[in-house]
């Protein structure tokens, strides 16, 4: 292969950038614009004149050059949108688009994207008028002694104060002086925030996140980190400040959390994300974003990179970073110098000789251009910053000693340059340190903490029998208040296996623990026995809070799906056991049945009884190493889209999808007596499960074309070209449990399972099994796999597949960003959903909400209310077009018209809208102002039916938020906003699948349920 690249920039990161890729034996050439005398011939490696501000035509010389990617380097073009103008000309570029480098071009929308996501960061307050920035800071609370230009300044547009008096003078600076130009149009105040800076940058697809080692950079010009601030004057990396432990923290709650918000918000994220990290006694927190590799941090991260940089753009690009992690050089340290012009940070001479290049290539530094030029053969300086010297070394120490080495070698006429880089990490590698557990790795608090949180969880589970309350030495449960007169217990205990590893690679914790809730109780259903209660085991190498809460909220939730309570559990956290990110599960169920229901009934089973077979809801939780190595061949990652014929998600939660569970369902038809066996078709798949709840000297036939069989099961099969056994031995295949049952009761049996929404077939019959015969024979699994959902039926081929009821169409009104369309867009692309969005339209041209709707491909409108004379004529033409896309439901997010009486009535039971309080309570739109006004303590959000009074329809659904001391418009807003985005869909869902209904009374009216 000889790929030709492209590099945007002229500093040091780009040289090292371009250094790092011209290392590929992929790559032929690196192309450089505009590029400094490092880059303009050095091996693979050579300049070009082409404008970088001219997109189209930069577009036609990649193409003209047949480019295969453009890397940009430098913040200014990321913000003016080249990636996207590259990206529609059909140009690959690796860096995040205009709208997601919002992150770094504007300080605003970073802190509120921030808050929004609950990525911890300092308080603040932004402002466009300097009297208001200065009376705040006088009056803050809070240390607000930091000023930030909103804007792009070239890292420079910070000003930390020492004193109220001097931030307020840092504000007249930015915003009168404008000594940061228009990017001080707008500024923030921030706390000040203490402890140590770090740099954290990842790779990220938009999905995936791969931190880099951690850096530190040094911005004072002076040694001692006195002096005025700069783009960078020197950094190391790793720094030791950052634990392995610690840079899981970061990766999970600022990392992943950011890319994982952009994606919720329509703006998938990919490229390199740089968060500048305070280490403060509180926890991490994010200073500032920024959106490409730093400068100087460039020069220290890529030198320890192993891996193909190449590779690893591509496997961006491609969205399939998870599947090939970078390699990094361990037990190195890298540390960079730079060299500045005298005068910098303001002015500085030009066009000074350098010298030493040659020495210093012969000690075995890289040195990466940054100010400099060719002049007459010569290089000279033509920057602040003029060039940095790396070197790496075994040790931080070592390698400071070495770079020093080159800025002896390395002359020019006025060089400054700091000798005391990693000054801090080696003061940190210094200090005396006392023993403590949590030192070792063990957060006593942290466990406390998450007791804390998962009370209330557990505490829901309660049923007859017990009364959850966690933190006792055991948990009790009285077998007579759960109505039991002569009970037999039943045990089980199971775990997930490698199912988990899927769960830790796609950043899904949420539906492992029914998985682990499902394999208990299905086990003890085999013996007829209802669930009674359950203990969980987590383990750990270090405890993550937030990704334990959602395991174990699974588990709470799938316990009372069960019916039964979480007891009690254990949460072990083992330094040194696990890999950061690891975790492992086990699980424990005791149950009881009266002690003439206990199965099975072997002496009741007779030759030609039926096998019933009972819907899987996918894989369960077997068979998963073999999977992961299906995969890890195939050409599809966990996060690619799934199979074609396996819904709209991707194969990562396709294989996900968490193990049905079946006591709720099937116990009451076990019950009936009429049941002789119940087999749970676990590991060991259909071969192994079915003989376990038979007579020694009986088997089974089964035939696979009688039920459906899921098209994940085919897709395996075929990617890992699987015989007909390992496929039975290994998975379900289809079938999640199977029932023995006499002939003559099949099929009261059959109905009755289909009663409670279980799907189900006549599998097969027990037969006589000679001694050495196989206890189990499956006909046709293969070919049955190719059907395509068709089963066979008193000897014909009929398709099973339940009849897809017709989803409702559903059209959405917007204004502007369309505050709940993403949530309806999300749930509504379910294939479980009864309600399709067929049309998004809006008053307003070119918004934010359009564009959610175009990347989702569903069409749009843009109807301007300023062209129709009134109300009534620009509500025909709404409903021309709704006519026009056969719309059965309307629904308003964030839509800013008040509509004609004419059109709510012929709309009538068929419009929603949600509204920002617990109504009838605080009607209006500036409802989050009443409720403070009011100094209630509870607020929330209503879906109602649309009527012709405002906010007067029947309610569908409503969700409360507590009102909390100190909030304010803005937080409350943000707090209700996620209530809207959870029961908006909800309410969407109950409508359209015909639960919930407006009345001939004009009352709300509920499907009549089982």
């Amino acid at each position: 292969m000889a790929a030709r690249i492209l590099v945007i920039g002229s500093g040091g990161r780009e040289h090292t950038l371009a250094w790092k890729l011209g290392q590929s034996h992929h790559v032929q050439q690196v192309l450089v614009a505009p590029g400094n005398a490092g880059t303009a011939c050095s091996g693979k490696i050579s300049n070009t004149a082409i404008s970088i501000s001219d997109h189209t035509a930069l577009a036609q010389f990649c193409k003209d050059e047949k480019i295969e990617f453009v890397v940009v380097g430098p913040e200014a073009p990321l913000a003016a949108g080249i990636v996207g103008d590259l990206t529609s000309a059909g140009v690959r570029c690796f860096g995040p688009n205009a709208e997601a480098a919002q992150l770094e071009s504007s300080k605003r929308f970073a802190k509120e994207f921030m808050d929004r996501h609950g990525i911890p960061t300092a308080q603040w307050r932004a402002f466009t008028k300097a009297e208001e920035a200065c009376g705040f800071i006088m009056r803050a609370d809070f240390p607000a002694l930091v000023v930030k230009a909103s804007g792009l300044a070239a890292g420079k547009g910070v000003i930390v104060a020492k004193s109220k008096e001097e931030a307020c003078k840092a504000v007249q600076e930015i915003m009168q002086e404008k000594a940061f130009g228009a990017a001080g149009e707008t500024i923030v105040v921030e706390e000040l925030l203490e402890g140590e800076e770090v740099s954290c940058m990842c790779f990220t697809d938009g999905r995936t996140v791969v931190p880099m080692p951690p850096a530190q950079d040094h911005k004072r010009l002076l040694e001692g980190d006195l002096g005025p601030n700069t783009g960078g004057m020197g950094a190391y990396c790793p720094a030791p400040q950052v634990s392995k432990d610690l840079l899981l923290k970061i990766k999970n709650t600022v990392l992943q959390r950011t890319v994982d918000g952009m994606q919720q918000e329509g703006t998938p994220y990919t490229g390199v994300l740089y968060a500048g990290i305070m280490l403060t006694k509180d926890g991490p927190k994010v200073l500032e974003f920024n959106c490409r590799f730093g400068d100087p941090e460039c020069q220290v991260i890529l030198p320890l990179l192993k891996s193909d940089l190449y590779e690893m753009i591509q496997s961006t690009l491609d969205g399939s970073l998870g599947a090939s992690p970078p390699i990094w050089l361990d037990d190195h340290t890298a540390v960079t110098v730079v060299m500045a012009s005298k005068g910098y940070p303001g002015a500085y001479t030009k066009g000074m000789e350098i010298t030493g290049f040659p020495e210093a290539q012969a000690l075995g530094l890289e040195v990466f251009h940054a100010g400099t030029a060719l002049k007459d053969g010569k290089v000279v300086t033509s920057g602040g910053r003029v060039l940095t010297v790396t070197a790496v070394r075994e040790n931080l120490k070592l390698a400071l000693e070495e770079a020093q080495k080159g800025l002896a070698v390395i002359k020019f006429e006025g060089a400054v340059y700091r000798k005391d880089i990693g000054f801090r990490a080696i003061a940190f590698l210094q200090q005396p340190r006392g023993l403590t557990y949590k030192g070792s790795g063990v957060d006593i608090e942290a466990g406390n903490m998450l007791v804390k949180k998962i009370q209330p969880l557990a505490k829901a589970t309660s049923r007859p029998g017990c009364d959850v309350d966690l933190g006792g030495f055991a948990g009790l449960f009285d077998l007579k208040a759960a109505g039991f007169k002569d009970p037999l217990l039943a045990s089980g205990t199971d775990g997930v296996g490698t199912k988990l590893k899927i769960a830790q690679l796609c950043n899904k914790h949420s539906t492992i623990g029914q998985d682990l809730v499902a394999m208990c109780v299905n086990d003890i259903l085999a013996q007829g026995a209802e669930p009674l209660f359950f203990l969980d085991y987590f383990s750990c190498g270090k405890l993550d809070l937030s990704t334990t809460e959602a395991v174990i909220a699974g588990v709470s939730e799938a316990c009372k799906e069960a019916g039964c309570a979480l007891l009690g559990g254990e949460t072990a956290e083992m330094p040194d056991m696990y890999p950061p990110g690891e975790y492992d599960l086990a699980g424990f169920a005791v149950g009881a049945m009266e002690r003439d229901e206990k199965l099975p009934h072997l002496e009741q089973i007779v030759e030609e009884d039926t096998i019933v077979g009972i819907a899987s809801s996918g894989l369960h939780s077997n068979g998963f190493s073999l999977v992961r190595k299906i995969v890890a061949q195939s050409s599809l990652e966990y996060s690619s889209p799934a199979p074609a014929g396996c819904g709209d998600q991707t194969l990562g939660d396709l294989l996900l999808t968490p193990t049905r569970i079946y006591s709720r369902s099937l116990l009451p038809v076990i019950r009936s007596g009429h049941v002789k066996a119940f087999a749970h078709i676990t590991g060991g798949g259909l071969l192994e499960n079915i003989p376990r709840v038979l007579p020694k000297k009986f088997g089974v036939d089964l035939d696979a074309r009688t039920w459906r069989i899921p098209r994940v099961f085919s897709w395996l099969q075929q990617e890992g070209q699987l015989s007909e056994e390992e496929m039975a031995r290994t998975f379900n295949c289809g079938v999640g449990a199977a029932l023995v049952v006499s002939k003559s009761q099949t099929e009261q049996i059959l109905r009755e399972i289909q009663q409670r929404q279980e799907e189900a077939w006549v599998i097969g019959s027990v037969v006589a099994c000679p001694k050495g015969s196989p206890r189990v024979k499956v006909k046709n699994l293969i070919e049955a796999m190719q059907m395509n959902g068709s089963v066979l039926v008193n000897g014909s081929l009929k398709t099973h597949f339940p009849a897809q009821p017709t989803k409702a169409r559903v059209a959405v009104l917007i204004s502007g960003t369309g505050s709940n369309l993403q949530a309806l867009i999300d749930s509504t692309q379910d294939p479980n959903s009864s309600a399709d969005i067929v049309v998004v339209i809006s008053n307003k041209a070119a918004v934010a909400g359009l564009n959610k709707a175009e990347r989702a491909g569903i069409p749009t409108r843009v109807i301007n209310h300023k062209l129709y004379k009134n109300r009534e004529e620009f509500d025909n033409a709404i409903d021309q077009v709704l006519e026009e896309f056969s719309t059965d439901i309307v629904c308003l997010a964030g839509f800013m018209r008040i509509l004609s009486g004419p059109f709510v009535r012929k709309w009538d039971g068929k419009m929603l809208n949600i509204h920002p309080s617990l109504l009838p309570s605080f009607k209006g739109s500036n409802a989050h102002e009443q409720v403070l006004e009011a100094g209630v303590t509870i607020t929330g959000c209503t879906v109602h039916f649309v009527a012709e009074d405002v906010d007067a329809g029947q309610i569908i659904l409503q969700e409360a938020v507590p009102v909390k001391r100190g909030d304010t418009v803005a937080t409350l807003s943000e707090k209700v906003k996620v209530a809207e985005h959870k029961i908006f869909p909800k309410a969407l869902e109950l409508v359209a699948s015909g639960t919930v209904s407006l009345g001939k009374n004009g009352k709300i009216c509920w499907a009549k349920e089982e």
